[in-house]
């Protein structure tokens, strides 16, 4: 499974962006996608999943504004991002697995397949 993320850039806070993770090689609308982000000298964080095509996990460091949502008819799992704050801005990655258990969503080692990462800039 190759992940192609795209729909970073740069906006201003309070805005909304969509984050996009394409998946290419064979459907799976029955395999986990995360989103990850890291910041600059900081470590990669969870901030959405939706196992097995299922059930969303939002962390609630994004609660409220973060959505996860997939169209399983174009192999694409979004990432909403409202409200969005200056902290934010991170090197957004998704990653997606077909052997992940529920409990294990927010934890990076679970993912064989991740995306090449795509910026998002929030200005204050």
């Amino acid at each position: 499974v190759q992940l192609q993320a795209s729909g970073g850039g740069l906006v201003q806070a309070g805005g909304s962006l969509r984050l996009s993770c394409v998946a290419a090689g064979r459907a799976f609308s029955t395999y986990t996608v995360a989103w990850f982000r890291e910041a600059p000298g900081k470590e990669r964080e969870f901030v959405g999943a939706n196992f097995r095509g299922q059930y969303p996990t939002i962390p609630d460091s994004v609660k409220g504004r973060f959505t996860i949502s997939r169209d399983n008819a174009k192999n694409t799992v979004y990432l909403q991002m409202n409200s969005l704050r200056p902290e934010d801005t991170a090197v957004y990655y998704c990653a997606a697995s077909s052997t992940m258990i529920r409990s294990n969503v927010a934890s990076q080692t679970g993912y064989a397949y991740w995306g090449q990462g795509t910026q998002v800039t929030v200005s204050s």
